[in-house]
């Protein structure tokens, strides 16, 4: 390398250099995803805004020391202050969530949602042993199990046997009854209550009973809900589970990351009353490091120790409660415009929309909403058989609540919304049902118009918002 610092405060040094000086087309492209951000309506249900604080901590000096191992055991030098850290998350982990450190345990160091369910598997399931999760086209999640008739597609279905269970197409809740018959048939070894894009309460009680009848394990992947549970806004899987994991980025608003929490201590006594112990901590642990990764990404677990500080604070239960609100808020609306919302309504934070109701397929949804700044995300619905081409979209409302809109906002989302899909269906009504036909006849000249006109009353209202956590780049 290369130079010298020739003031004493580095400003010749060549990594010193800001992005807009060191590299500015990428600094470009920043910026227009800012704007964007600031401009658009965000309702992906997964998404949400950080804090300064947070991201101050994801570009600090924590990013540049490597720290494999747990703490106290490391298999680098230098890791004192980073033990600190680490320790202060698990603290405030397991506080902000009501739980005491005699009964569990956390590891916060996997890099996101997938990896930490991956890693429960690795250590609890083992290979090719039986797992339950709710099926993809009824809400779940990818690494809950999926895979087709023709293709395993997850991860998870490769390495281990995945069979789903289903909500009822009648009620459109999770079917526990028949979840029940078929674990008794298929005996898992452990089943996973968690969800993608249901919008209801889960019954962690009914499912522990369902597990208790098959000894097995029950994994609560609450990463949509936990911003949720930490408010007591909804059911509590700790109540019930062996395994809770989360993400840390979606209701709880914090980075994109990954925490696993599991019970220790003593389980119950044998026949001879011996302890018999959970035995879950070790095995877990290990499954993360050395098992599916090298050293955490300590930048992430401090933003993680600031968002559960924050989540402990009495603003946050006012910010979820006011996510719920504005949930149920837009659910009515789209109700009471002629949309068809899957459950009827909501208990959290997304609604999720059967666009069959209204002639149109999720992707053609998803596509004039982005192109008038409302940024969602097709899905599939109940009866759905490809996940390629969904029914329709799953919308929410925790970015939308963190940049200040209450009901009366979300009553003109609503508006921009139907308008858009009034657009939606003219141009389906030329181009035929292809999406590749759609694209084509919505850049028409005459749909540009409409669709430009649009985008600017929702850009004109979006700017009425601030977003926390970003400073000018």
């Amino acid at each position: 390398m290369s130079g010298s610092v020739s003031n004493g405060e580095g400003a010749d040094y060549p990594l010193s250099k800001p992005l807009s000086e060191d590299d500015p087309q990428l600094y470009e492209i920043l910026k227009k995803e800012k704007r964007r951000q600031f401009r658009g309506l965000e309702m992906i249900a997964s998404e949400n805004f950080t804090s300064r604080a947070v991201n101050d901590c994801l570009s600090s000096c924590l990013t540049n020391k490597y720290s494999e191992g747990m703490v106290g055991q490391r298999y680098y030098g230098g890791n004192e202050f980073i033990d600190e850290v680490e320790v202060l998350c698990q603290q405030r982990a397991l506080k902000t969530f009501g739980l005491k450190p005699e009964e569990w345990g956390v590891n916060v160091q996997p890099y996101s949602g997938s990896p930490a369910n991956f890693a429960v598997y690795t250590a609890l399931v083992e290979p090719h042993g039986r797992i339950m999760g709710l099926d993809l086209p009824d809400g779940g999640h990818l690494t809950h199990g999926f895979y087709t008739a023709t293709k395993k597609v997850s991860a998870t279905s490769i390495f281990f046997e995945s069979m789903p269970y289903k909500i009822n197409l009648q009620t459109e809740l999770i079917d526990y009854d028949r979840l029940q018959e078929n674990a008794k048939l298929f005996k898992p070894k452990l089943i996973i209550a968690g969800v993608s894009c249901y919008p209801r309460h889960l019954d962690y009680k009914r499912f522990r009973e369902i597990c208790d009848e098959n000894g097995s394990l029950l994994m609560a992947d609450m990463s949509h809900v936990s911003g949720l549970v930490a408010t007591g806004l909804t059911t509590n899987p700790f109540e019930y589970c062996d395994v809770v994991t989360t993400t840390t980025h979606k209701t709880l608003r914090g980075p994109r990351s990954g925490v696993i929490f599991y019970r220790r201590g003593q389980k119950g006594v044998d026949k001879n009353g011996k302890p018999i112990m959970y035995g879950y901590e070790d095995k877990i642990n290990q499954a993360v490091f050395p098992g599916l990764q090298g050293g955490p990404h300590n930048h992430q677990i401090a933003a993680i120790a600031v968002t559960m500080r924050q989540a402990a604070e009495p603003s946050f239960k006012d910010y979820q409660e006011q996510v719920i609100k504005n949930s149920k808020e837009l659910a009515k609306g789209l109700q009471t415009a002629g949309y068809k919302i899957v459950t009827g309504g909501t208990d959290n934070h997304l609604v999720w929309v059967d666009m069959r109701s209204v002639g149109l397929s999720g992707g053609k949804a998803e596509k004039i909403l982005e192109d008038v700044s409302i940024a969602c995300n097709k899905n599939t619905v109940p009866g759905d058989k490809s996940a390629l081409n969904p029914s329709g979209i799953r919308l929410g409302t925790p970015a939308l609540t963190t940049r200040g809109m209450k009901e009366d906002d979300i009553k003109m989302v609503v508006l921009f919304m139907d308008e858009a899909f009034k657009i939606a269906k003219d141009v389906q009504a030329k181009s035929g049902p292809k999406l590749v036909d759609f694209k084509r006849v919505l850049d028409d000249e005459d749909f540009k118009t409409r669709v430009g006109a649009l985008r600017e009353k929702v850009e004109a209202y979006a700017v009425k918002f601030p977003i926390p956590g970003l400073p000018d780049i």
